[in-house]
């Protein structure tokens, strides 16, 4: 079985072929659209595959130039993929809440950030033990919500190269943020999804932990093999 035959089979047996209702199709997917069954929309993974292949050599060429790449992905169907693919990476990530301004106003966020560190870093060694336990309390709430916000981009200086994004319709806003910043983003989507939004779009199940399971594994191996220089 060819390479491109086995990976159709694999997306078909994830679910990637699934889309949304007709009702809910945005018409820059319609050349995508295999059939319609039951009023749900039925992706041609056929097509998927190409643009899947375009979006995976973008990761490797990133990848081989030393680029970060943020990973978007704050639905509970992608969060944990999202997280632990970026972890394994070595990325930054928003896998709970996206804070307006992360990347337009990165300057701001950066302090904030800094802020969090700091706040941790004084914990660590004591230095809060001077406040009062009430004052203690805030804090930590205010600390536990920076950790819920800023975590995944602790470990950045400047606004990333690019973005992987699950479900860009969700995620507008990051998305947006990208587009003014003239970030490359790469996005796993749906057929209520703009198309036209994402420079190197995936048309496929965006919904199910199996489909984004399946294509972030995909980016996180490419990005992989575009470290260590192989282009196959």
């Amino acid at each position: 079985m060819s390479k491109e035959n086995t990976i159709i089979e694999e997306m078909f047996r994830a679910g990637a072929h699934y889309g949304y209702s007709k009702s809910r199709r945005h018409p820059s997917t319609s050349a995508y659209i295999f059939g319609t069954k039951s009023g749900v929309d039925i992706i041609n993974i056929e097509k998927t595959y190409e643009l899947f292949e375009k979006a995976l050599d973008e990761v490797k060429r990133l990848a081989s130039s030393g680029k970060t790449i943020l990973f978007v992905g704050t639905k509970p169907e992608a969060r944990q993929q999202m997280l632990e693919a970026a972890l394994a990476l070595n990325m930054p990530y928003v896998s709970e809440r996206w804070v307006g301004g992360s990347l337009t106003n990165f300057p701001e966020i950066k302090k904030r950030i800094t802020k969090l560190l700091d706040l941790r870093d004084q914990k660590e060694k004591g230095g809060l033990d001077k406040y009062t336990k009430k004052e203690r309390l805030l804090i930590d709430r205010e600390m536990d919500d920076m950790t819920k916000n800023f975590q995944g981009l602790t470990g950045i200086t400047k606004v990333p190269d690019a973005m992987f994004v699950i479900d860009p319709k969700k995620e507008h806003i990051a998305v947006t943020e990208a587009q003014k910043m003239n970030l490359p983003v790469i996005g796993l989507l749906n057929t209520d999804c703009n198309l036209k939004q994402v420079e190197h779009p995936i048309i496929a199940n965006d919904a199910s932990v199996a489909s984004i399971s399946f294509f972030v594994q995909a980016v996180k191996d490419a990005y992989a093999s575009g470290i260590k220089g192989e282009n196959k």
